[in-house]
């Protein structure tokens, strides 16, 4: 037995939720934003939230997983029911199938905007306890998944759709995902707030990172709100127009933006060698299954 297989086994509870390794810490940055930014105001927040919702007849949560600082997005019809659920994280399955089930909902799919080094994915749990759920991932990933996707293909739900965009830099396999009316989009760790995901792992390219950025998500309509897969200091959305003008990365010529992510010595994610390997799997290790309520 593998000793990520071993780990994951010893870390799954009754209630089917995986506990942390000792030592693991608290939200890890591993180079993807940079230190001293300033948080969002509650004003700022609150406001993001209120745009957030102009999309009539769609229901939105932003949900968070302290251990690895990933965002995971449940988008609904208010009508239909159908759902779509966005980077889910192994360690919070039970709360989000207990969300879903609570609002009345059936999951459709469940979507990562990459293969995951940071995290283990919970769109395998969730297969298995949400009957109907496809599990959904970019085809240039190398991910195992129901449904692969590339360059503008849609996800449906009800009356919304999501829109692929291929954004690949911090992976080959990268995606971000617009809503119909591109009143927001979930850009994974390609771009996040004030800062954007790495480049010296898992195929990372900082020259395919920046044209990703530029060419495809600054490309978006200015106030267009952009919800990354992570943050690492309190913020919880952004816009086009502000990273546009404030991201301290990609602000910077191209030049000097590649010279920056080839010289940024991190050390390598703490759960890398037990997630990519459950993550091309869908995050299933067998015999894994969430037994919790």
């Amino acid at each position: 037995m593998s000793a990520a297989l071993s780990y994951l086994r010893w870390s799954v509870s009754s209630r089917g939720l995986v506990k942390v390794k000792p030592g693991d810490g608290f939200c890890r940055r591993w180079g993807n934003v940079l230190p001293n930014q300033a948080f969002l105001p509650a004003a700022s927040s609150k406001r993001y939230y209120q745009q957030a919702a102009k999309a009539e007849g769609l229901i939105f949560r932003q949900l968070f997983e302290k251990i690895s600082c990933t965002y995971t997005y449940l988008l609904a019809d208010s009508q239909s029911r159908h759902a779509v659920i966005i980077d889910p994280v192994i360690e919070e399955v039970n709360r989000d199938v207990k969300l879903i089930e609570d609002l009345g909902l059936k999951l459709i799919y469940a979507a990562n905007t990459h293969c995951h080094a940071d995290h283990v994915t919970g769109t395998g749990l969730l297969k298995k306890m949400l009957v109907g759920c496809q599990s959904v991932i970019a085809k240039d990933s190398g991910a195992q998944a129901d449904v692969h996707i590339k360059e503008g293909d849609i996800i449906n739900f009800g009356k919304f759709f999501l829109e692929t965009l291929s954004t690949p830099g911090h992976t080959d396999g990268c995606v971000t995902f617009v809503l119909n009316d591109k009143s927001m989009a979930f850009t994974g760790d390609a771009l996040l707030i004030r800062g954007c995901g790495r480049t010296d792992f898992q195929q990372g390219d900082p020259e395919s990172l920046y044209h990703s950025v530029h060419q495809k998500i600054f490309t978006l309509p200015p106030d267009c709100l952009l919800y990354p897969a992570h943050d690492y200091t309190g913020q919880t959305v952004t816009t086009v127009e502000e990273e546009r003008r404030l991201n301290p990365r990609l602000t910077k010529p191209q030049r000097e933006f590649v010279s920056l992510m080839n010289n940024l010595k991190l050390p390598k994610p703490a759960q890398i060698d037990i997630a990519v390997p459950a993550n091309l799997r869908c995050g299933i290790q067998e015999p894994l299954i969430a037994t919790g309520p």
